[in-house]
């Protein structure tokens, strides 16, 4: 087990990453400092992993939370169930939440944690690559609108991040490509030896090799650790990780939340972006390229869907936490391995871009 630590001062905390980890109870004896406990999962996961949580919380009052799966759930409706439970059970402040799932649950779990009796602790198991590499690290806790994607949250802190590297066994192959799209991200805003290592190893880690997957996960978690201990609350650098996501949640919101997986759409945004980038002046043609040939061998999308025109697709960037006053404003590519800071776009080339794209 491999062992990084996420630096905030009294909020710091580690993240856990290795194989049959799940099953070690004395991590989660150090992390629950009360008596009760409630695991919140979603019906896939429950069935595969909640028997095997449950018993390693033998010692506590424990309730459990099992929501519907996928993204079209993610929303305040639902969220209300796991507030139901923790008031049926009168739990209180010492209680801690257990998020067991992929980046839906610990976004829900999280947000509920952050909101109920004004926070109580909480745990990320994540079970998804894309959650064990991204969304469970980091703080950022939330549900969906119907007019805007992860408009409703809070940065929130968990006590502990438990990356079992054997739940990926039973992940599928689209929901392995999907989180791939997040381990290349990494690549392409900070590291880009990490970039030529993916495009090294891409096949091995679609074969589900275990130590190109371990070491994919523990290098995107270095880098998202550093990133998160240097601008927690997104005032600045912390920015960049959203490379390709304001193009990703237009897609997720024009089309319906669901329809694509998150990392589905975030790999079509995050070649948008970099189409944009060149047409900035700052990308080479063999570097677009690049970054799309990667993300076709991950097998992710690179099209985004024929339904959304760039009148909508404008419309629906213009809903983005980022913008300001109005004005639509996007991480881009300076190369490859370096991320620009929120930056307006010339609008002509914006709306080329999506032309590019549709036609």
């Amino acid at each position: 087990m491999n062992t990084l630590q996420v630096k905030l001062g009294n909020r710091s905390y580690p993240i856990y990453i290795g194989s049959g980890i799940l099953d070690q109870s004395v991590l989660y004896a150090r992390h629950i400092k009360g008596s009760q406990a409630l695991v919140v999962t979603s019906n896939t996961v429950a069935a595969l992993y909640l028997d095997a949580v449950l018993e390693n919380l033998r010692s506590y009052k424990v309730a459990k939370v099992i929501l519907p799966e996928g993204e079209q759930f993610k929303n305040l409706e639902i969220i209300n169930q796991i507030f139901d439970t923790l008031l049926v059970n009168k739990f209180g402040r010492s209680a801690t939440l257990i998020a067991l799932g992929g980046g839906v649950i610990g976004d829900m779990g999280g947000f509920a944690a952050a909101c109920y009796q004004r926070g109580i602790p909480f745990i990320q198991i994540p079970t998804t690559l894309l959650a064990q590499v991204d969304s469970s690290v980091g703080g950022k806790t939330g549900v969906n609108h119907p007019l805007g994607k992860n408009m409703i949250g809070a940065f929130y802190q968990p006590q502990c991040v438990i990356a079992d590297t054997d739940v990926l066994n039973t992940l599928d192959d689209r929901q392995l490509s999907a989180g791939l799209a997040e381990v290349i991200k990494y690549g392409l805003i900070r590291d880009a030896e990490f970039f030529g290592w993916l495009e090294d190893n891409m096949e091995a880690l679609l074969s589900r090799d275990k130590k190109a997957l371990a070491l994919a996960i523990e290098r995107s978690c270095i880098n998202k650790a550093e990133v998160v201990a240097e601008d927690e609350t997104e005032a600045g650098v912390r920015a960049t990780l959203n490379l390709g996501h304001t193009f990703a949640h237009a897609i997720e919101t024009g089309i319906g939340y669901g329809e694509y997986l998150h990392g589905e759409a975030v790999a079509i945004g995050t070649c948008q972006a970099a189409d944009l980038s060149r047409r900035m002046g700052w990308l080479s043609d063999s570097d677009v390229d690049k970054i799309i040939a990667l993300f076709k061998r991950a097998k992710l999308p690179i099209n985004p869907p024929d339904s959304l025109n760039p009148e909508r697709f404008l419309q629906l960037m213009s809903v983005d936490k980022k913008n300001v006053d109005g004005e639509i404003r996007l991480i881009l590519l300076k190369a490859i391995g370096l991320a620009t800071l929120p930056v307006g776009v010339d609008e002509k080339l914006l709306r080329t871009t999506l032309e590019s794209y549709r036609n």
